[in-house]
């Protein structure tokens, strides 16, 4: 089938919250918070691709993910690089990308022992609207009060650095090994390329894509699968009904419309442009 609603997974975190985003409903107020929304193709799959939303109250661990060279050579399918839509953000929320200055990896140990890790990073204010690339082997670490959209290559390998003393498994030896503790350096962003269409991120892993409402003719390049991910807005992708919270699947190509008021995000493998 050229599109597919795929299944909402709601998991609980204790560094959720109870107030997510239109298009979602919060849970109980004597519920678990709730810190993610991920979605999941029907069936035994592995896509390439995973799309996530998050809803923080507390800061996230310090972590740092390998990439494809480093994961394979441990048996993994794929490293993890992963971008970051700001939807919502308290005044003072922050997100940490790489380090302040260079850091030498016996110093990097020692700050994550002793938790001074958290000094050398480079935190830098997020508002809505805002987006961030972080390549494989960036340490980094998301702020609390933040409600943002992640794309991010489909690996669950996480090396955690540190976790503000949470009862959770840390991962030095692997997590500084693959470290690249030097100052962030953004991801070029070419913008916009057509009226109503914002290219985010193009390659090397995954491209990603900004479009405002209006219909479509959407061809994935390679006749491989494309994510659709709508903000704000409702409408079809080949019949489809989507609205804003959903996450379609676009096999190949499909006939989208969408509402005027439509605010969408399209990712899909690669570095090459989808034709639309």
């Amino acid at each position: 089938m050229p599109a597919t609603k795929l299944a909402m997974h709601r998991v609980e975190k204790p560094w959720g919250r109870h107030t997510l985003w239109p298009g979602f409903a919060d849970p109980t107020p004597d519920g678990e918070p709730i810190g993610e929304i991920w979605y999941q193709q029907p069936g035994d799959t592995t896509p390439d691709l995973l799309v996530k939303y998050l809803f923080t109250s507390e800061k996230l661990s310090v972590q740092v993910h390998p990439n494809d060279e480093q994961a394979q050579a441990r048996g993994l399918p794929r490293g993890k690089d992963e971008c970051w839509l700001i939807l919502d953000a308290e005044p003072d929320s922050t997100i940490a990308l790489g380090t302040r200055e260079p850091v030498d990896r016996e110093k990097l140990r020692a700050a994550a022992l002793d938790g001074s890790i958290v000094d050398l990073l480079d935190w830098k204010p997020v508002k809505a609207g805002d987006f961030f690339y972080s390549g494989s082997n960036t340490i980094h670490a998301i702020g609390a009060g933040i409600t943002l959209i992640e794309v991010q290559q489909n690996s669950e390998t996480t090396y955690r650095l540190f976790d503000y003393g949470r009862p959770r498994e840390l991962h030095l030896d692997d997590g500084i090994a693959v470290s690249d503790p030097v100052p962030y350096q953004p991801h070029p962003l070419p913008g916009q390329v057509a009226p109503g269409r914002t290219i985010l991120v193009e390659g090397p892993k995954f491209v990603l894509e900004r479009w405002q409402g209006g219909d479509r003719h959407v061809e994935v390049p390679g006749g491989g699968n494309g994510w659709l991910v709508p903000v704000r807005g409702s409408g079809e992708a080949d019949g489809v009904g989507w609205q804003a919270g959903d996450c379609i699947v676009i096999d190949g190509e499909a006939i989208l419309t969408a509402s005027d008021d439509a605010d969408l995000l399209f990712a899909y493998p690669g570095e090459t442009r989808a034709d639309v």
